[in-house]
């Protein structure tokens, strides 16, 4: 869970790039924290029902494409219906960073927790004009209690994330990475013991 997630409260909207494994997981952290009103994209429709079915407002279909940007952006913001104050960038492309920075409300902030790429090219300065603070996040430092408190009360069910599980055998072990790896409609896949 994102140190960010930690200053949300309930009049805190949130927006969220990518609705894989990490996304769902914000979304679900988003509403635990009384987040009333999130809205999450990707490009891949079934991830964004899941999404859907977890609890997302708004469910936004977007590209790869970054010239689309700026109409997305709209798309997301109506979507919303007020300012986005947090954004968080589940992905880590110059065009989920960049999506989030121009949707962001200024004043507001916007997280990068997926690191896809090492270097990106995103418009700091206008973001920087409209006081968008950037935060990042990597290891999710000091929120490992939190997080089993969450588990533990039931104020985050993670099971609905668990689309495939595998007996822990060679040839079940092979079956489970290439089902991750393969992506499609693999969200969090585990072994039985």
């Amino acid at each position: 869970m994102p140190v960010a997630v930690h200053k949300l409260v309930p009049e805190t909207n949130v927006l969220i790039m990518g609705a894989g494994p990490i996304g769902l997981i914000t979304l679900l952290a988003s509403r635990a924290f009384g987040a009333p009103r999130v809205v999450i994209v990707d490009v891949d429709d079934r991830r964004l029902s899941i999404a859907k079915n977890l609890g997302a407002d708004e469910i936004i279909h977007v590209s790869t494409n970054i010239q689309d940007v700026d109409e997305e952006v709209i798309k997301i913001q109506n979507a919303m219906g007020s300012g986005i104050d947090v954004s968080f960038d589940c992905v880590g492309y110059n065009k989920t960073m960049t999506t989030a920075l121009n949707a962001t409300q200024s004043g507001g902030k916007v997280c990068l927790i997926g690191l896809a790429l090492t270097e990106m090219t995103v418009p700091l300065t206008p973001s920087a004009a409209r006081e968008v603070d950037v935060i990042g996040i990597f290891r999710y430092r000091n929120t490992w209690p939190l997080c089993i408190e969450f588990l533990k009360t039931g104020k985050i069910d993670v099971k609905p994330l668990i689309t495939h599980r595998f007996r822990f055998s060679q040839e079940e072990v092979e079956q489970a990475f290439e089902t991750s790896a393969g992506g499609g409609s693999a969200i969090k896949v585990m072994f039985s013991l």
